[in-house]
């Protein structure tokens, strides 16, 4: 399904969008299928988003994503061999527990997440530049960034594309209004054509799922 396609059908605003939105999913799926992580960072209700948009893609959308089967050998001779110490005579029902609990993911990180790290690094520094420091620690070339700010000039967001740029990732940035600064940095770029951050976000959830059902539809074949 052409989930993108849908989306444009029913968000008339974004139609000018559509091209971005593809190439952005196009991004994503070349990060993932060589296998690079995607990190996001947002703050207030993008640091919400960014969390949202980690869970579309660390575990199932609306697709079921079964497990590989290299996992399914390897988890299956690790239990047998539990067994052994446990005397455990029900490995095939664990087995079975554990292909229908598990699935998936992609590797998605969302900086904002780590709140100790975070609140460390702002007492002790700055934390504009919190995002920024965990970025140059954990990515590497050719991974993404998703930099989501409704203004485009969010001094935190703008530090961790200029981290990002510097080892060699890509950076895609949902924003809105002018499309600020970061519209100088990113690769990719989605404006949301309107003034109102509330309104941006509304437009910047839309694009994120779409773009979450359509990497699972094509990634999970």
């Amino acid at each position: 399904m052409d989930y993108i396609k849908k989306l444009i059908e029913r968000r008339e605003i974004l139609k000018n969008c559509e091209t971005d939105i593809r190439n952005i999913k196009s991004m994503l799926l070349e990060c993932y299928k060589n296998g690079n992580k995607v990190f996001i960072c947002g703050n207030g209700g993008s640091c919400a988003d960014s969390g949202h948009i980690q869970g579309e893609l660390m575990k199932s959308f609306i697709k079921k994503r079964s497990l590989n089967e290299d996992f399914k050998i390897n988890i299956h001779k690790v239990l047998n061999e539990l067994s052994i110490h446990t005397k455990c005579q029900n490995v095939e029902s664990k087995y079975n527990e554990v292909l229908d609990m598990l699935e998936m993911g992609l590797p998605t990180i969302d900086l904002t997440a780590f709140n100790p790290l975070n609140t460390a690094f702002s007492n002790d520094k700055n934390f504009e530049y919190a995002f920024a420091n965990s970025l140059l620690t954990l990515g590497k070339e050719s991974d993404v960034l998703i930099a989501i700010t409704t203004s485009g000039n969010s001094k935190s967001i703008l530090n961790a594309c200029l981290v990002a740029k510097s080892i060699g990732m890509k950076v895609v940035a949902l924003t809105g209004k002018d499309g600020g600064v970061i519209k100088f940095i990113a690769d990719e770029k989605i404006i949301v054509p309107y003034n109102d951050t509330y309104l941006i976000q509304e437009e910047h959830l839309s694009i994120y799922h779409a773009l979450c059902l359509q990497i699972e539809e094509e990634y999970f074949l």
